[in-house]
């Protein structure tokens, strides 16, 4: 069975390999509500009627999400029997600690002095106890890493929200399972219910009656209806009611702030939106702010001055003040993610006032609005107002003008100031948690131990597996090697990063990619780097495909919509097929859609390729070219392919995953075919019900990473087992074996990179 990775646990694997570069605090075990909640689940319908689901395509709720853990656990314990060796393999964590990761709200402990929680987007809860300079997990590694919100309330219980509600433009963010309540710092958690909401934003509690809580649930991002709106709870979780419903399927709830002078008053923001595989909706009528004034039973929608109702009103960031809270602030954002007009109210929001547009303003917004909408106004000074954008930015005047608030990383998400020491105040952002001793101002000190980066990708050196490269999200292509030490990461390319790689014969050449392929090469380990040369197409992918042939790595294939290959290690191309794809049915939306999403070559016959597309199209070619065959098996579903690879030992044998994430399709997809790409067969039997992201060979052993962890099969398909233990449930974006060592590593959307040593047994035969 697995282990519940307790907290002094996680934390001696996420930071064993810093040795002394931290000292470790002493902390108690973590432990979840996992055994109840898994004695619920139980009682969910049978495994035969989800297989039912995954073969028709419907989407999966909610309750299925968390039974995909359950199937990961069940797996877990098969292995143990089956396979006692690998049930025993541990995860070790690789990787990094200084670089950081996205943080997407903070709360500061109030009664412990130099104590703050942060909400990392797919990292869980992390702690610190020296005023933001070191973080140590206080969330459990078997729970959905995915957290949203944070709140504390005046006797120290800490509340966070699962699921994440910053939906990204092209790159992903994951839901939750609800509410889960802590009452000693993190080192326990229970479920508090809500689980049906999965994307949770903000909590409020009541500060003169800490059982009264609101949550506001933004719900799912990629389908309408769902749980969403507005929550109340009278009874510290126990029970709860929705007080608040949007205007219609897809709109919810993205804030809540309660009156701290007056409870009774309660303001909410509503905002309208939904994300497809192929465009992004960011606005509508449904988006605008709320007021309750009988303590949340009753809201009116507030105008007088305020932007009407309308299909351009996106996403909308409120703040009030502390001290004065009939003043109030607003930062509206079109569905396009553009900055519309910041509005100011003095009398509770019965009237607003919009202020003349402030380029600093708006361009701090640039064309992504969306990822922020936060405010927070001064405790101690009404007119002194902090927001939210690629940089942060303050007003001293109550928004009639606008400076930047030093040079630190990028995307701002959080901010708390600390009761307890005077100007000190904490912020959150996409690199991580910085703190301020001049009440918000420079200089802004980086915490040293942040170990929650976001990686897509992940490459290791054939010759040195201590060398190690991958990107990630806002935080560039990373390599562990540069200093010596391997706890000691640096960035060396990429804006976000994306695809990286190390060439297979020679460590000291490597690639690094930003969004939408913008590629560079380096000859020197990545100590400087040029683009590699022009390509062919007319759409990108945001996770742009770049791989080696496996049997040359001169040869490199790089695919947008349109597949171009190298024979030169990228320094140029030549287009080799005709657009793969459907085209991109909406061309208007900033984020293009029909892209070559992976593309693989057979090592035993390089005229052999495939690839698969966004839109669900699979292709392959025995001609190195032209003529490119697409495959036309009603088994393989229309989503979103993630992953191919051919069998090292015979070109006609390929496997192929796809995703139906973006679809609200929580499926696992794997095929094979043993005719070249003709006919391809479901494999995927008992694989826990979560979409599947990469899959790679081990000899004739097939590996794939999920969101639920990573699993293998040594017979195609036909039994899965867990692999290793101890890694945790973050999305793994990406795995790479080191057939060397027979180790195999995993790169995860929030807790950084792993490793696990496969047992001899799991070696293929050479």
């Amino acid at each position: 069975m697995r282990k519940h990775i307790t907290l002094a646990a996680a934390a001696a694997a996420t930071l064993g390999a810093v040795g002394a570069f931290v000292a470790r605090p002493s902390v108690p075990a973590t432990t979840s509500s996992a055994t109840a909640e898994a004695r619920r689940e139980a009682e969910g319908p049978p495994d035969d009627w989800l297989l039912s689901m995954r073969l028709s395509g419907d989407a999966i709720t909610p309750a299925q999400l968390r039974r995909a853990s359950l199937q990961a656990e069940r797996l877990g314990r098969m292995t143990e029997v089956a396979a006692p060796s690998l049930a025993q393999a541990i995860w070790k964590f690789q990787g990094p600690v200084v670089i950081g990761g996205r943080i997407v709200d903070l709360a500061v402990d109030h009664l412990a002095a130099d104590t703050v929680y942060a909400a990392a987007a797919t990292g869980g809860v992390w702690k610190s106890t020296d005023a933001g300079g070191t973080f140590v997990p206080a969330w459990p590694a078997d729970l959905t890493q995915a957290v949203g919100a944070l709140a504390v309330t005046p006797t120290g219980k800490l509340y966070a929200g699962t699921g994440e509600s910053n939906p990204g433009g092209g790159s992903i963010t994951f839901g939750g399972k609800g509410v889960y309540a802590s009452s000693d710092g993190g080192a326990h958690w229970s479920a508090s219910g809500l689980a049906r909401t999965q994307r949770i934003s903000r909590i409020a509690v009541d500060p003169t009656d800490e059982a009264r809580l609101f949550v506001a649930a933004t719900g799912p991002l990629f389908s309408p209806g769902g749980a969403r709106g507005v929550y109340r709870s009278e009874d510290a979780g126990q029970g709860w009611s929705r007080v608040l419903q949007g205007d219609n399927e897809t709109t919810g709830a993205s804030d809540v702030q309660i009156d701290p002078l007056d409870p009774s008053r309660v303001y909410a923001v509503m905002w309208d939106h939904l994300r497809v595989p192929s465009f992004r909706r960011y606005g509508g009528p449904g988006s605008g702010i709320y007021r309750s004034t009988d303590g949340g039973t009753s809201w009116q929608r507030l105008a007088g001055g305020l932007p009407a109702p309308g299909p351009d009103v996106g996403r909308i960031g409120l703040g009030m003040a502390p001290t004065d809270p009939n003043r109030l602030y607003a930062l509206y954002i079109d569905a396009t993610g553009v900055f519309t007009g910041f509005f100011t109210s003095a009398d509770g929001g019965d009237s607003w006032t919009q202020l003349p547009n402030n380029s600093t303003l708006s361009s701090s917004q640039s064309t992504y609005g969306w990822w922020f909408a936060r405010i927070w106004v001064d405790p101690a000074d009404p007119l002194r107002v902090f927001v939210a954008g690629v940089p942060l930015v303050v007003s001293t005047n109550g928004g009639s003008t606008w400076q930047s608030q030093g040079s630190f990383h990028a995307d701002q998400h959080a901010m708390a100031w600390d009761p307890q020491s005077s100007g000190r105040v904490y912020l959150g952002n996409d690199g991580g948690v910085y703190r301020s001793q001049a009440n918000g101002q420079p200089p802004w000190t980086f915490g040293t131990v942040q170990p929650f980066t976001q990686f897509y990708t992940i490459d290791v050196g054939e010759q040195d597996p201590t060398r190690i490269v991958g990107g990630a999200q806002d935080n560039g292509c990373n390599r562990s090697y540069s200093t010596g030490n391997p706890s000691n990461w640096n960035t060396w390319a990429c804006a976000d990063g994306l695809e990286a790689l190390i060439s297979f014969e020679n460590q000291n050449v490597v690639y690094g990619c930003s969004q939408y392929g913008s590629c560079v090469r380096s000859l020197n380990g990545g100590d400087s780097s040029s683009s590699i040369g022009g390509t062919t197409s007319q759409r990108r992918n945001w996770l742009t495909p770049l791989v080696f042939d496996p049997s040359d790595a001169d040869v490199m294939y790089y695919a947008g919509n349109i597949v171009n290959r190298s024979t030169n290690g990228g320094q140029s191309w030549s287009a080799i097929s005709p657009d793969l794809t459907g085209g991109d049915p909406h061309p208007e939306d900033a984020y293009p859609f029909g892209t070559v999403t992976t593309v693989a070559a057979a090592k035993s016959n390089p005229l052999v390729l495939y690839a698969g597309t966004d839109d669900g199209r699979v292709w392959h070619t025995a001609s190195g070219g032209p003529p490119w065959i697409p495959a036309n098996d009603p088994h393989l579903p229309r989503r979103w392919v993630t992953r191919i690879v051919a069998d090292p030992d015979d070109a006609a044998v390929a496997y192929v995953t796809f995703s139906g994430f973006r679809n609200e399709d929580r499926a696992a997809y794997v095929l094979k075919t043993v005719d070249g790409g003709t006919s391809w067969t479901d494999i995927t039997g008992d694989l826990p019900r979560a979409p599947v992201n990469v899959l790679a060979l081990a000899g004739a052993i097939l590996l794939v990473g999920t969101d639920v962890g990573v699993f293998l099969s040594p017979d195609a398909g036909a039994t899965w087992l867990r692999a290793g233990d101890g890694l945790p449930e973050a999305p793994v974006m990406d795995i790479r074996y080191h057939q060397p060592t027979n180790q195999l590593y995993a790169s995860t959307f929030g807790r950084g990179m792993w490793k696990v040593q496969l047992p001899p047994s799991f070696a293929p035969r050479r």
